[in-house]
């Protein structure tokens, strides 16, 4: 893997961290391309729960696209590139494992999108997170336009995105844009993923895509999408395991079985 993304492995979990820091961690493509693989490589680490994502430095978690790159790029070079860029986004969103944002100084454009694709989001009390795309002639392209409004609703979104307007930590906790708001971003984020560790791995799966694949289909459809997805948890030996340990008044140990 290319050095612009680091994959740190704390076995059930890992830290996936995108080191351009001399960049506020912006989107080039050779942050892009490391986002890739580090999602194809977590999808297939069955002992793999969760991943913290974060950015290196103390300046940003990423303040969005690389423009000093973006302007050495042609049209049909752009086209490309936003292309890749929702190929990677689209692969953390659909990711068999649990993604944890980890957000901290700028969280703009971009980098918002790329949290968005997360499952859930810890940001530390001094982020400064938006979609300024608007005030640079631009739009949010890389998802922020559906993933927002389907995350805190229309009306909220369509403020941020047609405004461009930066936000603290405190409101977009408010807004229902993160889950958490903490003092250390990244302690925060393990602590929400020991509780997903705690969690057996098949059914935190299957309740993803539950939530996932459900969230716009009419009301019997998406029903008979988690009747499905439960189908997938009845024959495992997790799902006894857990029955067995409730009895026995333990914690139960999930294998991912």
């Amino acid at each position: 893997m290319s050095n612009a993304v680091l994959i740190e492995d704390h076995g059930p979990k890992w830290v996936v961290r995108l080191n351009m820091p001399e960049r506020r961690n912006a989107l080039g493509r050779a942050v892009v391309t490391g986002l890739i693989e580090a999602a194809e490589r977590a999808a297939a680490v069955k002992t793999l729960r969760a991943i913290v994502l974060c950015g290196a430095g103390d300046k940003a978690f990423c303040a969005g696209a690389d423009l000093k790159e973006r302007q050495g790029l042609n049209q049909d070079e752009v086209r490309a590139f936003v292309t890749l860029l929702n190929q990677s986004f689209r692969n953390i969103e659909t990711s068999p494992k649990v993604w944890i944002a980890a957000i901290h100084g700028a969280c703009l454009g971009g980098g918002l999108e790329l949290s968005l694709c997360a499952d859930l989001r810890v940001a530390q009390r001094d982020a400064v997170i938006g979609l300024p795309e608007v005030r640079l002639g631009i739009l949010p392209g890389a998802g922020g336009t559906q993933r927002l409004p389907r995350l805190i609703g229309m009306a909220r979104a369509k403020e941020l995105i047609l405004t461009g307007t930066r936000i603290t930590a405190a409101e977009a906790l408010a807004l229902g844009v993160v889950n958490r708001v903490a003092d250390d971003h990244e302690a925060a984020a393990h602590a929400l993923a020991d509780e997903v560790c705690l969690a057996a791995p098949i059914s935190v799966r299957e309740a993803k895509r539950a939530v996932n694949q459900g969230w716009e289909l009419p009301l019997e459809e998406a029903l008979a999408l988690e009747r499905a997805c439960y189908d997938v948890i009845i024959p495992t030996q997790d799902r006894l395991e857990g029955l067995k340990a409730f009895a026995e008044k333990r914690a139960p140990q999930f294998k991912g079985e």
